[in-house]
């Protein structure tokens, strides 16, 4: 569904990526794994074109080149990002910063339908809707950051650091959701630095480091690499 091939990224001088060729397949969940500085959320900026770099290489969904195509018209092919940290707008309500996911989709389309359907997948954001998001905890705005996302109808989703910060409980009940959601038939791609619960949820996984794809394979089998668990696993 999605094809990466021969990426590069630069900021300047300092190089991002280097030569990355990955795809996903329709249906699966695809980590990317690697530590701090390795690349990953540049990855996730360049498929969305919000990356603020200089880039070459191709990137294909289903397909068609979208390649540097502006992020809204990439966005309305299905492919959305939910970002790290969440990017919520803090003084509007929970069901402002939901509706903002519809933004360009509203008009002519049953948004309150789809409002609906975020709201069956979060039902704890119901009874928070008039709140501004300012007052909800982390895992309460990592939900609507991800329901924001679903507003747009994915096809695919980019995951970047969805449990960045949030307590084990709530990274448990994250990483869950991010399954139910692949279950309705939404494509991901999880950037997640929780190796253990990204594989744990995975089909296949590819690892970056210093900007380069430095091994991939399934979920399964990577689990078991001494590489991945000396490196980002550790001990049970």
């Amino acid at each position: 569904m999605l094809e990466i091939s021969s990426l590069s990224a630069r900021y300047g001088a300092i190089t991002a990526l280097t030569d990355i060729t990955l795809s996903v397949a329709r249906g699966q969940i695809v980590s990317l794994l690697g530590s701090n500085g390795a690349g990953k959320s540049t990855l996730l900026g360049c498929v969305t074109n919000s990356a603020g770099c200089r880039m070459s290489g191709v990137i294909r969904l289903d397909g068609d080149d979208i390649t540097g195509l502006p992020t809204d018209a990439i966005i309305a092919r299905g492919l959305v990002l939910v970002p790290e940290g969440r990017q919520l707008f803090a003084e509007l309500t929970v069901e402002e910063n939901l509706r903002m996911g519809a933004y360009g989709f509203e008009r002519g389309r049953k948004w309150r339908s789809d409002l609906e359907l975020v709201y069956k997948l979060f039902p704890r954001l119901i009874e928070r809707r008039r709140q501004t998001a300012a007052t909800l905890s982390g895992g309460e705005q990592q939900m609507v950051a991800i329901g924001r996302a679903m507003m747009a109808r994915p096809r695919i989703v980019l995951f970047d650091e969805p449990s960045l910060g949030l307590a084990p409980l709530l990274v448990n009940e994250i990483f869950d959701l991010i399954r139910t959601i692949n279950g309705q038939g939404v494509t991901v791609l999880l950037v997640e630095q929780n190796a253990r619960q990204a594989l744990r949820i995975s089909n296949h996984a590819y690892v970056i480091e210093k900007g380069r794809v430095t091994l991939a394979g399934a979920a399964g089998l990577l689990m078991e690499d001494q590489h991945i668990v000396a490196a980002y696993l550790g001990e049970a």
